[in-house]
């Protein structure tokens, strides 16, 4: 038996594809190949994983996780027993200008996973959920146990519903499902949408800086080994019911059901301008800098309280925003051919 990953194409997806791979684990990958961003990355991605030791223990599907009929057959025709469910919509921005994609992807889509897990005996279903639905909170750092209950995008919405969405079917079906919650994951082979990507190639064709909230943002840059590290090491360990749940006084993130929502993130919130100002040193140059008010649907600041995952797990991200920012440089270079001149 062996892992269906979606989003295999994906940034996340592809590192926890190969490292599943690396571990002796057989693994159906599932991905769409869509132009939210450059289908040619994704292509590289996979071509990637293809490249490594897969032995024939790789097979990679492009469909769209929408698609009902397609879905099923995919649960059907496979040996899978477990799901890492990475596939979907991403963008708080995006997500203003095309809801409707959000829906299909985030609900329709995350639906048909469900039916998929149900009918087909999958053993434990690990799902990406984000930090985004904290929303404004200002408790820090953010602590599952707190509650997510103000989302301040429809993209944060659609995953705060796949959370409930999973719980009801680990309710109902006894289906163990874990959601986690990702803390702004960076690192090479990154999306183009997310700020390093975009800034990099700013500062390298000499073009202004979009500043959002004039930096005074706050996020939990967490690296992606780090991030698949947590995953695989949680898909080995299904949810359980939790029997200190206590129905009259309902923890958030526990359950009764075989279900489970988990932070993952490095811990420690590091300011938009200290990321920028690494990367200016790691390149050499300066950015030209256009500082702009908060967007919609920006939150101010993301700060991960990751004890249960260290309590659960030992779970520790261990890559300095340092050496992170530092190794997506050399990817970044090598991947697009720059050269360096200063």
């Amino acid at each position: 038996m062996g892992v269906l990953v979606t989003g295999a194409a994906g940034f996340i997806g592809s590192f926890t594809t190969h490292r599943l791979l690396e571990q002796g684990e057989t693994v159906v990958g599932l991905d769409n190949l869509n132009d939210y961003y450059d289908p040619k990355l994704k292509v590289a991605r996979i071509d990637r994983i293809n490249d490594s030791d897969t032995v024939g223990r790789f097979k990679f599907i492009k469909a769209d996780i929408a698609d009902r009929q397609a879905m099923e057959s995919i649960f059907e025709s496979n040996c899978i027993d477990r799901v890492v469910h990475l596939a979907a919509q991403a963008g708080v921005r995006y997500s203003i200008e095309d809801p409707y994609a959000y829906a299909s992807s985030n609900l329709t889509g995350f639906l048909n996973i469900l039916e998929g897990c149900r009918n087909h005996g999958i053993k434990h279903l690990v799902f990406a959920s984000t930090s985004s639905v904290y929303g404004n909170d200002t408790s820090m750092p953010f602590s599952e146990h707190v509650g997510a209950n103000h989302p301040l995008s429809f993209y944060a919405a659609t995953k705060r519903s796949n959370e409930l969405m999973a719980h009801a079917y680990a309710n109902l079906f006894s289906i163990p499902c874990t959601g986690l919650r990702l803390f702004t994951v960076y690192g090479p082979w990154g999306r183009p949408d997310m700020a390093l990507f975009l800034f990099t190639k700013a500062i390298l064709e000499g073009k202004p800086i979009d500043i959002f909230n004039h930096g005074e943002h706050q996020r939990d840059f967490t690296y992606v080994d780090d991030v698949v590290s947590g995953i695989v090491e949680v898909l080995n360990h299904p949810s359980k019911p939790a029997a200190e749940f206590d129905h009259a006084c309902p923890d958030p993130v526990i359950s009764s059901a075989p279900w489970r929502v988990y932070n993952i993130g490095s811990g420690e919130p590091v300011s938009l301008m200290r990321l920028l100002d690494l990367l200016q040193a790691k390149l050499g140059r300066k950015a030209d800098m256009n500082m702009l008010p908060m967007q919609a649907g920006d939150v101010l600041a993301t700060w991960s309280d990751t004890s249960d995952l260290v309590r659960d797990f030992d779970f520790r991200a261990t890559t300095s925003v340092e050496e992170g920012v530092s190794n997506f440089v050399d990817w970044y270079l090598e991947y697009h051919c720059v050269t360096q001149t200063h």
